[in-house]
């Protein structure tokens, strides 16, 4: 975490002088591969980009995003060896989608540094079709971060029964260790939450919908969960919100959001203020520290780094929730400050434990797969 702080301070003096003189004599050449959506997605694709064209246009180095033909392995290694063939010398990849692109090119492309945010370890074993005695010997070139999102998760239950929701709900994508990790920590900060109220009437509903989108079938299934008195849902697997979205809509129930600040997307389809936060990542605030790191010549590859809070300052850690959050006299900015700080300092901790259901005081009743 220490390496991350520096780099953080690198970056916000980089961004302080003239980009002709930081990137003088620099060959770095910076692409960007977009998964299967596009950079206008509200999401993982648009955060990425984003971060890496400011970096890139403040330091003055090239930078150019492609996009896959399709949702395809095989489109996504062509996008990664095009902007090589280009000349492009450091790429990178925003979320799990890129896992068998990366075993694909990383080690053929050993000139290449490779930037990936979001595929994990269990990403990469899939990738690769090994046992469950993984042992790949990440190459030197390959970066990928990952998140404590139990932690952010926590944050996220925490706050919404602080804001005055009782009746909750967690709808996942999909239970693959990042999923129930942002589950499980859903529920202990509800739990942390009801207890310091000394609330005795909040309880959660959780399932999984098995998939990464909302369908017909799960927004059924969200019909009835606000219709039965579910009054807000954790909407955490890529476009699965919809389903939840479009269910609260009905009823006028609430929405969480999850992995970037989703209140835009989710509030444009389905009705203003109808996101109270989101859980998540910090993708914008990874991508400057390891450019900075490649520019300056302190990039250290060869692993999968779990990041979380590297101090009580929401903003410079690389887990947190959304800054649209609605506060209220309930739970205000100070209270969520104050919540950070103790997490940072050990005064609270989350277990991030995936292979058994946290243990707490409030019900929760776990519901399995939808589909």
């Amino acid at each position: 975490m220490k390496k991350f702080l520096s780099l953080l301070l690198t970056v916000a003096m980089l961004f302080s002088v003239a980009s002709f003189a930081v990137a003088e004599g620099s060959s770095m050449k910076v692409a960007m591969i977009t998964d299967y959506g596009d950079i206008t997605d509200q999401s993982f694709n648009q955060t990425t980009y984003e971060a890496c064209k400011a970096f890139c246009e403040t330091a003055g180095l090239d930078f150019q995003y492609y996009k896959p033909a399709s949702d395809s392995d095989t489109d996504r290694i062509s996008s990664i060896e095009k902007a090589i063939d280009d000349g492009y010398n450091v790429i990178v990849m925003p979320g799990y989608a890129f896992a068998a692109a990366i075993v694909g090119t990383v080690e053929e492309y050993s000139d290449i540094t490779f930037i990936a945010l979001d595929v994990s370890e269990y990403d990469l074993q899939a990738a690769k079709g090994t046992d469950a005695d993984f042992s790949w010997v990440y190459p030197s070139n390959l970066y990928s971060a990952v998140y404590q999102e139990e932690l952010c998760g926590y944050m996220a239950g925490y706050a919404a029964v602080k804001l005055g929701y009782k009746k909750l709900g967690f709808l996942g994508g999909m239970a693959v260790p990042a999923v129930v990790r942002y589950g499980y920590g859903f529920v202990q900060g509800a739990d942390a939450a009801a207890a310091e109220l000394g609330a005795s009437d909040v309880e959660i509903k959780y399932v999984y919908g098995n998939q990464f989108y909302g369908d017909a079938d799960i927004t059924a299934y969200m019909d009835t969960w606000y219709a039965n008195g579910t009054e807000i849902v954790f909407a955490c697997g890529g476009g699965i919100y919809s389903s939840a979205g479009e269910a609260a809509a009905k009823v006028g129930g609430k929405v969480i959001g999850v992995d970037v600040d989703q209140a835009a997307i989710i509030d444009a389809a389905y009705g203003e203020g109808i996101t109270v936060t989101s859980a998540m990542k910090g993708l914008a605030a990874t991508v400057y520290a390891e450019l900075a790191a490649v520019l300056n010549g302190e990039f250290e590859g060869g692993k999968v780094e779990n990041l979380g809070l590297v101090g009580d300052d929401p903003d410079a850690n690389f887990v947190q929730i959304a800054p649209s959050t609605q506060f209220a006299d309930s739970f205000t900015q100070d209270d969520y400050l104050a919540l950070v700080a103790k997490m940072f300092a050990g005064e609270i901790t989350v277990s991030n434990a995936i292979d058994v259901e946290p243990t707490v005081s409030i019900p929760v009743d776990y519901q399995g797969n939808i589909k």
